[in-house]
Parts: C-alpha cells; structure tokens; sequence
C-alpha cells in the first residue's frame, strides 16, 4: 500500500485547508484511514478515523465540528477537510491506513502499518 498525502500548505487563522491521501491499492475500501497529526517535541496524535465500514470517529476533541473526514473509495482517496483553522492546528498532517475489521476504531500510530509522507499545515495569527 502506498499513501500520497497532499493540500497543506499556509493559511492563515480562520481559514479552510482539504488534505487528501490518494493510496495506491486495490481494496482500498477493505482499510480503516486516518488522519495523525505531529509537531516538533510531540507524540503523532490521531486526528479522526474513517473505517472501513464508512463509519468515523474525531480522536482530538478540539477539531470536533471543525474538521471533516471522509473517503471516495472509487477514487482510493481520504479527505480531511479543515475549516476554522486556528494556530494551534500547525502541524504535518499524515494519513494512515490499515486493514479494516469489525467496528472498534483504532487510534494509536502503532495500529497503523501504512504512512503517507506527511504534508506540511502552517496556520498563522
């Protein structure tokens, strides 16, 4: 599985950014993706996850009603759409995908065996 990651870039507070995770796979549908997100000193956090069934789930409280994940499985792709942008949501932003089964929704870096390259979101006061 390859993940192409892209749609960061500067914005400045208030604004709209959509990242998109192209992956390169035949069941794309079959994978869980997610949305990590990591600044310089800090632990990679789960941003929001789109499971494999089309459920989802927000793992960063502060991005709830904000951001919006969801996936096109006839392109391959994931989207994360980023509205009301705020400073502290400066970070490279990664998707992720693993192999989808039943309903738990995994959160935690390590659960995840694919990684895009990371793209850069830079939110200015």
């Amino acid at each position: 599985v390859q993940l192409q990651a892209s749609g960061g870039g500067l914005v400045q507070a208030g604004g709209s950014l959509r990242l998109s995770c192209a992956a390169l796979v035949r069941t794309f549908s079959s994978y869980d993706m997610g949305w990590f997100r990591q600044v310089p000193g800090k632990e990679r956090e789960c941003v929001a996850i789109k499971s494999w069934n089309g459920a989802d789930t927000y793992c960063a409280d502060s991005v709830k009603g904000r951001f919006t994940i969801s996936r096109d499985n006839a392109k391959n792709t994931v989207y994360l759409q980023m509205n009301s942008l705020k400073p502290v949501d400066t970070a490279v932003y990664y998707c992720a995908a693993r192999w989808g089964s039943g309903s738990y929704f995994y959160s935690k870096p390590y659960d995840y065996r694919y990684w895009g390259q990371g793209t850069q979101v830079t939110v200015s006061s």
